[in-house]
Parts: structure tokens; C-alpha cells; sequence
């Protein structure tokens, strides 16, 4: 391995370098393979008001990735960040446009009685959750 300013170059066979950052921004590369689950309106356990900033900062960062992640994938708590009102529907927007796919579950938007409030993405099932989560490359859980 090779440290260089902005990122770490490995070598994996002869002459191959795989970047695991992007240059300038600092942001982990995800790829476009990765499917990020959130099923909290908070990120991390602690401060609510600490955790919900937090889950708006990693949305906004996962918003200014080169390659964002494949889906989104938005459950009972989670369900809050992808409906009017949000503070992070700009950045959700941005995704979708480049190709995230933002699904939110509809057995929880009916539980918070959001289900007319959905501002971005789609809904989907249990199911469609399932078959989502089980086959993802990278599976980021929060």
C-alpha cells in the first residue's frame, strides 16, 4: 500500500492500482453496485438531534460521490427522510437524477400515515426489500 495525499493506492497484482478514495474530495468511493438500508431517522445511537444531522451529512456525502450507490433503501424510521418536509430531499433528488434507485416502504409510510407525503422516489414491499438487501454486493446498513 502507498499512501498518497488524498488517497491510498493499492497494489493488487502487477501494476494494477485500485484508488480507494476520490482524488480531491476525500469521499470512499461506493460503487455502483452498493445498496445503503436506513431504517432509522437517526444515524447512530446517542443524541437524536446529533443523528439526525449526521444521517443529512451522509446523505448530502453520498450525494457528492463520483459513483453514488445503486439504491436507496428507506424503512419504518427511515421512511421520515424521503417525504415533504425533509431536510435532505435536495440531496435525495440529486441521487435519483444520477441514477439511485430510492425506494421507500409502504408498510411504513401507512404506519406514520406518510403515504400521501412521499416527495421522492417509490414505494415498495417487503419483498422487493428482501430480494434487494439479499442480493447487494455492498450492503451498507444504518
Amino acid at each position: 500500500m502507498q499512501q498518497e495525499p488524498d488517497f491510498w493506492r493499492i497494489q493488487i497484482g502487477e501494476g494494477t492500482q485500485t484508488p480507494s478514495a476520490q482524488p480531491g474530495c476525500g469521499c470512499t468511493v461506493m460503487g455502483a453496485d452498493a445498496v445503503v438500508a436506513i431504517g432509522s431517522d437517526t444515524m447512530g445511537r446517542g443524541s437524536e438531534e446529533l443523528g439526525r444531522a449526521l444521517l443529512k451529512s451522509f446523505l448530502y456525502a453520498l450525494a457528492q460521490l463520483e459513483t453514488p450507490p445503486r439504491t436507496l433503501l428507506f424503512f419504518n424510521g427511515g421512511a421520515h427522510w424521503t417525504v415533504e418536509g425533509s431536510p435532505a430531499l435536495e440531496d435525495l433528488r440529486d441521487l435519483e437524477s444520477r441514477g439511485t434507485e430510492i425506494l421507500t416502504c409502504g408498510t411504513c409510510l401507512d404506519f406514520y400515515g406518510l403515504k400521501e407525503k412521499l416527495a421522492v422516489g417509490s414505494v415498495t414491499n417487503m419483498y422487493r426489500i428482501a430480494e434487494i438487501l439479499t442480493q447487494a454486493d455492498r450492503l451498507v446498513n444504518l
